[in-house]
């Protein structure tokens, strides 16, 4: 009988609203995973931490949790402007890492720290792109290579958040990168896995400040469109969204030469429907974790279980990361360039 794998000690570092879900899943949801440690400058986040995850080790400063040699992997869900050099520290400390996209808001330090991924092969190295492990994605993904819908030649997808009155996106616009960097990277994710990872040749966009005149600041919009054109000829339109009115509501289309798939187009927060005086309607996803919960929890686990010893996870270096940066449409800037 083979021996059971080791348990996977992670730290997690952020604990924002994010980071508080993943700290969750890590600490009692995924096998073969034990939550050691928690990292936060916010002294609020850390209380949280001593009253809601089972007792790890509490850190303010970055570099003190990675001098823990009891921490195996490291789990990123902090500001995107602190990726890549928080990733290069960790691969140079011997741990694990994950971490929440995207890699970086700047190009060259993506090349840097793919440079620097690739002197560890030993170390698993992944950004967050969780809609690849959401049951619904993986059924067409797997639906397309059976070749259900003949050739797949477009996909239009979208991301799409309830309007947020509080402002919290408005003030996260200084280091967000902007709505396609923030929102459309997974768009973009998805488009080349179900599209069989074809390389870019053009790409345009444009938006629009239609709610949140503060985004103007940051050279940023409220809702964006924007295509791309790939060299083979397959094609990709994204919509991205701050101020849906019904929810979160994520969905693709993918279109192939014998038919076309559908993923999440009514996003409905279940199976109950209403029929009242006003007609006959579900409720909605309230917002992007309620819809990719399971994702979230089934991409921690395959990202444990690689760590383990398990099928490999896919890493920085396998992802085209360097198209998602030279897509980097912040507000109607945009830079277009092919895949690495």
């Amino acid at each position: 009988m083979a021996a059971a794998a080791a348990r996977v000690r992670v730290g997690v570092v952020g604990l924002g609203r994010l980071g508080k879900r993943h700290a969750e899943n890590l600490a009692y949801r995924v096998p073969g995973a034990s939550l050691v440690a928690a990292c936060s400058p916010v002294e609020e986040e850390r209380a949280w931490a001593r009253e809601a995850l089972p007792a790890p080790r509490l850190y303010e400063d970055y570099a003190e949790l990675l001098a823990d040699r009891e921490v195996d992997a490291v789990w990123l869900v902090t500001p995107s402007s602190l990726h890549a050099q928080q990733i290069v520290d960790a691969l140079r400390a011997g741990k694990h890492v994950f971490c929440e996209k995207p890699l970086s808001l700047d190009l060259a330090e993506c090349e840097r720290v793919l440079a620097e991924a690739a002197r560890y092969p030993h170390l698993q190295a992944t950004i967050g792109f969780m809609r690849r492990f959401d049951p619904s994605y993986k059924d067409a993904f797997d639906k397309i290579e059976a070749g259900k819908i003949g050739r797949p030649f477009l996909v239009r997808s979208q991301t799409a958040d309830q309007n947020d009155s509080d402002g919290f996106f408005v003030r996260f616009a200084a280091t967000s990168g902007g709505i396609f960097l923030d929102c459309t990277v997974h768009d973009i994710d998805v488009a080349r896995w179900l599209l069989g990872k074809p390389r870019a040749k053009r790409v345009f966009a444009a938006g629009v400040a239609a709610m949140h005149e503060g985004l103007r600041e940051f050279g940023d919009v409220d809702n964006g469109v924007a295509i791309c054109e790939f060299e083979d000829g397959k094609l990709a339109m994204f919509y991205a969204s701050r101020t849906q009115a019904h929810g979160n509501d994520t969905h693709s289309e993918v279109i192939g030469t014998a038919g076309a798939l559908a993923i999440g187009r009514n996003p409905r927060a279940n199976r109950v429907e209403i029929y009242d005086a006003t007609g006959i309607r579900n409720e909605c996803t309230a917002n992007f974790f309620d819809r990719f919960e399971e994702a979230f929890l089934f991409e921690a686990r395959a990202f444990v279980a690689a760590v383990q010893g398990g099928p490999v996870l896919l890493l920085l270096r396998g992802l085209g990361l360097r198209l998602l940066m030279r897509w980097r449409l912040r507000g109607l800037g945009l830079r277009c360039g092919s895949l690495c």
